[in-house]
C-alpha cells in the first residue's frame, strides 16, 4: 500500500485509534521513509579541499568561541550559534555590535555541513565562506580581516597552532585559514541517533504511534518536498507562499534569494531550513516572529500546502518533528590564549 493509502486510513481515524500501525503499514512507511530521508551519520563528513586534522579542528573550536574576532571582543560565532541552544541563539534576530539587530533569524549551525549553501538566501557556498561574513558585517562582529589577522598574530599560541594546522605555508595565519579552521570544527557539530534515525535504520519501536502517524502525514501532504534528505531541508531554494502569502509580520519585507540574484523568479525564495532538532531552535522563519512549533506547522499548512489538516493532525506532525532531535554535540569550552601588548583593545 502506498503513502496515499496510508494517509486515507489516517484521515478516517483508523490509524489514530490503534495502539500501533498495522504490519503492512509499518513496512510501507519505513520503506517510503528510507527513500525520502537518510539518517545523520555518526562521523563528521569530509570537507572538499579542506582536510580535517586534530589540530585544525581544535584550532577551529577555539576560533569558534573566540570573541576577539569581533571589534568589541564580546561576540563570537557561538554567540549567535550557541552549541548549548541547538546551535541557534533564542532570538528573533541576532544582536550584534553596538546592540544592532540583524535582519534575519540565525539558522542553527548543527548539521549545517549538509546544507547546499549557507544563510537563508544561500549567498555563501560553504561553511568557510559563511564564517567570513559575520566577522565583517557591521550589524554582527563589525571587524576587518586585517584586524582579525593582527589579533591572531599577537598571540603566540594561535601562531603555533596555525603553523601546525596549515603546514608548509609561509604565512599560515590568514583570514582564509581562520575560516577553514572554523569550517572543519563546525562540520563536527552533527546530531546522530535521533529516534527518527534509529527508525530509518530499522528499529520500528523507535517512533511511537503518534510520531508514525505524523511521519505519514508529513510525507503524504508534501512537507517532504522541501524537507527531505539527511538534513530534512537545506538542499535547495523554495518559494514561500505557494498557496497564499503568510502574514506580513512573517514576511518582514524580505524577498529572500532575490537579494542575491536579483532574478525575478527568485522573489520570496528561501533555502529551506533544516527541521532536525527543530524543537530546540525557536523562534521560526527567517523573521523569527513565530515562537510556537505548532503555529509554525499551521502557517506552513496554510501558505505552502493548502491541506485541510485538523488540529489533531498538525499535533501529530509536531510529534514526528520532535523525534528528529538527536544527540547534541558535547563541546568543552576551550581555554583561549592570553592577550599580549599587541592584541587590539575592544572598540564598543
Amino acid at each position: 500500500m502506498n503513502m496515499k493509502a496510508i494517509a486515507s486510513v489516517v484521515g478516517c481515524g483508523f490509524v489514530l485509534s490503534l495502539a500501533s500501525l498495522p504490519v503492512w503499514a509499518e513496512d510501507t512507511l519505513m520503506q517510503e521513509a528510507n527513500e525520502l530521508f537518510a539518517p545523520i551519520p555518526k562521523e563528521a563528513p569530509e570537507i572538499k579541499n579542506n582536510p580535517a586534522t586534530e589540530v585544525k579542528v581544535e584550532l577551529g573550536k577555539m576560533l569558534y568561541f573566540e570573541p576577539r574576532l569581533s571589534r568589541s571582543a564580546l561576540i563570537s560565532c557561538n554567540t549567535c550559534h550557541n552549541v548549548g541552544l541547538g546551535g541557534a541563539d533564542y532570538q528573533e534576530t541576532s544582536t550584534g555590535h553596538g546592540w544592532k539587530k540583524g535582519p534575519r533569524n540565525a539558522p542553527t549551525v548543527l548539521n549545517s555541513v549538509f546544507n547546499v549553501a549557507q544563510f537563508w538566501d544561500g549567498r555563501a557556498k560553504d561553511l568557510a565562506e559563511q564564517a567570513k561574513g559575520p566577522v565583517q558585517a557591521g550589524v554582527e562582529m563589525n571587524n576587518t580581516p586585517e584586524n582579525v589577522v593582527k589579533n591572531l598574530k599577537s598571540m603566540p599560541l594561535y601562531v603555533d597552532m596555525f603553523k601546525q594546522a596549515f603546514p608548509g605555508e609561509a604565512d599560515p595565519v590568514t583570514f582564509d585559514n581562520m575560516a577553514k579552521a572554523i569550517e572543519v570544527f563546525e562540520a563536527t557539530l552533527i546530531t546522530p541517533n535521533a529516534p527518527f534515525d534509529k527508525y530509518l535504520k530499522g528499529d520500528t519501536t523507535a517512533l511511537n504511534k503518534d510520531e508514525k502517524v505524523g511521519l505519514s502525514l508529513f510525507v503524504e501532504h508534501g512537507c517532504v518536498s522541501c524537507h527531505g534528505g539527511v538534513n530534512m531541508g537545506g538542499d535547495d531554494y523554495y518559494q514561500l507562499g505557494v498557496v497564499e502569502m503568510p502574514r506580513e509580520e512573517i514576511l518582514a519585507g524580505d524577498k529572500g534569494r532575490f537579494s542575491v540574484t536579483h532574478a525575478e523568479g527568485d522573489e520570496f525564495m528561501f533555502k529551506s531550513p533544516s527541521l532536525r532538532n527543530i524543537e530546540l531552535t525557536p523562534p521560526y522563519f527567517h523573521s523569527g516572529v513565530v515562537w510556537d512549533l505548532t503555529e509554525a506547522v499551521t502557517v506552513m499548512n496554510n501558505s505552502q500546502l493548502g491541506a485541510d489538516l485538523s488540529d489533531e493532525e498538525i499535533h501529530k506532525i509536531v510529534d514526528f518533528l520532535k523525534s528528529t532531535t538527536g544527540e547534541q554535540p558535547k563541546v568543552e569550552h576551550p581555554i583561549l590564549p592570553a592577550p599580549t601588548k599587541d592584541t587590539l583593545h575592544p572598540e564598543l
